[in-house]
């Protein structure tokens, strides 16, 4: 650790906050800004890039304001710049534990342990494996989870991409622009994506469907080479030679610190109320990572705001 960074996390230790915000998408990143502005000593911790997934989308076409579009990391960059002018602090740090304490929860991170009376969870998601045999081999030599990252590296290639959903057929359409073929695969005999990704999916002529299949391998010397695939209806076995594949089946929230913490879904999504506020006191969620979130920007956004003045009041009531 460098000594700049190292005082800086010094003084973050040494100075009490009010709230703490788990993650900088558009949840937490708006829950910054409220907070700040209602000049409530704020601190966000994020690990990795300020943004959350939003700043692997190329285009953000259906976000307020922004009537031409806007890429994602340019997005959560201007409402990063906007949070910290009302004085939001940030800190570079993995969350690994979370010990609620009426009035002073503990948060610990990797570079250390902080308490606030209020925190706001919204550590939104990480991207579901397929978890078969050569996914962790293959990684970064013809695996991907991100098209928008990657996509350029298989310029005139043929690609498969795994999903149904509205990310399966963004990424495929974004893939358009590189590869020479892209086979979506998918597990069933129809699409989960809206319509109109559906259409424009159809109509792109260098995309192809794989109906009802999954792959239960990936092979290749020293980078991806070839699927194996199996018919989810008839068992029949057969492959798919690719020079990459892309995998976008969904998400799976970051919560596994807060199992026995907090209640939890089946699927490990925060549960809480219209308000944001979990079951237990002076904790808030809000974002990709709650229970019947919908997964849009925007929305998230909006849950920030709440949780962020849920916690204003919270924090009055004390």
């Amino acid at each position: 650790m460098g000594e700049g960074v190292g005082e800086l996390i010094c003084s973050y230790m040494a100075e009490k906050h009010q709230v703490y915000i788990v993650g900088g998408g558009p949840a937490g990143l708006t829950a910054g800004l409220y907070s700040a502005r209602s000049r409530l000593k704020t601190l966000l911790i994020e690990g990795g890039v300020i943004g959350g997934q939003i700043a692997n989308a190329e285009r953000v076409d259906n976000y307020p304001g922004f009537p031409r579009g806007i890429s994602g990391l340019e997005l959560a960059g201007l409402i990063h710049q906007q949070a910290v002018s009302y004085g939001l602090e940030t800190l570079s740090a993995e969350v690994t534990r979370l010990v609620p304490r009426r009035g002073d929860n503990i948060v610990s991170t990797t570079e250390g342990d902080f308490t606030a009376p209020a925190v706001i969870i919204a550590g939104g998601s990480q991207f579901r494996q397929l978890d078969v045999p050569g996914e962790s081999e293959f990684r970064g030599k013809g695996v991907s989870y991100c098209a928008t990252c990657d996509g350029p590296l298989f310029r005139d290639k043929a690609v498969a991409v795994v999903g149904g959903g509205d990310a399966a057929l963004t990424d495929a359409l974004y893939l358009s622009r590189f590869a020479s073929s892209i086979k979506v695969i998918h597990r069933r005999n129809e699409l989960r994506a809206n319509q109109f990704l559906q259409e424009k999916a159809r109509a792109e002529p260098k995309i192809e469907f794989v109906w009802d299949s999954v792959v239960t391998g990936i092979k290749g010397g020293k980078l991806v080479a070839e699927l194996a695939l199996k018919n989810t209806r008839s068992g029949k076995t057969s492959s798919l030679a690719v020079g990459g594949v892309f995998v976008a089946i969904g998400l799976v929230p970051n919560t596994g610190y807060l199992r026995g913490v907090l209640p939890l879904d089946e699927q490990g999504y925060i549960i809480t109320d219209g308000l944001m506020e979990t079951k237990v006191a002076g904790i808030f969620a809000a974002g990709d990572i709650r229970h019947s979130s919908v997964k849009q920007a925007v929305v998230a956004a909006g849950e920030g705001a709440v949780a962020a003045l849920s916690a204003e009041k919270f924090i009055g009531s004390l």
